[in-house]
């Protein structure tokens, strides 16, 4: 017999993803914020923007899982029901999150590659997408470092709306990502 109750949390896989990709971006800001503790041209250095790409491309690559996972199991209803504008506003966080989740890495890749520069990947260099163009390199990197910035703001809200949800509303919205048995 099919059960017809809808989930009380989102698949188990799902919450595991979420939680990884947060420690993930946590350490792919911290390496890049991180770097400038180091000389320019210092191995200490590289290595930190070796992490913060190796990261951001695994971000890139789990974020797809997260997508096809979302396709497949039923979204939890929140309970009690928010307003509609509060829906529509989760619905274009979510979006814009999900857009910086595959933006991002990919833009990083780009830079990359249109700087001519190694693309590593876990001891592998990966294909470079475009030609070596140093002005292109450029002027994405200034997109990538302010979209960077306004990530944190978005991660913050992201999390301040859980918060709000589940100490000021009381409903289950931060309850139904949290790990259960």
């Amino acid at each position: 017999m099919i059960s017809t109750t809808p989930p009380a949390h989102y698949a188990r896989l799902s919450i595991l993803l979420h939680w990884l990709m947060l420690v993930l971006l946590a350490a792919v800001y911290a390496f890049i914020e991180f770097r400038g503790v180091f000389p320019r041209d210092s191995a200490g250095r590289d290595l930190m923007k070796a992490l913060h790409f190796m990261l951001g491309l695994t971000v890139f690559a789990l974020v797809w899982l997260r997508l096809a996972l979302r396709l497949i199991h039923p979204t939890p209803p929140i309970v009690p029901k928010p307003p509609a504008w509060q829906i529509g506003m989760a619905h274009l966080m979510h979006a814009l999150l999900y857009l910086l989740l595959i933006g991002m890495p990919l833009a990083g890749w780009l830079i990359l590659s249109a700087a001519g520069k190694p693309i590593p990947f876990y001891g592998v260099e990966l294909p470079a997408l475009i030609d070596h163009n140093p002005d292109l390199a450029r002027f994405i990197k200034g997109w990538h470092e302010r979209v960077g910035t306004w990530g944190y703001w978005l991660i913050g809200l992201h999390a301040v709306a859980g918060l709000y949800h589940h100490w000021v509303r009381r409903d289950n919205t931060l309850v139904r990502m949290l790990p259960y048995k």
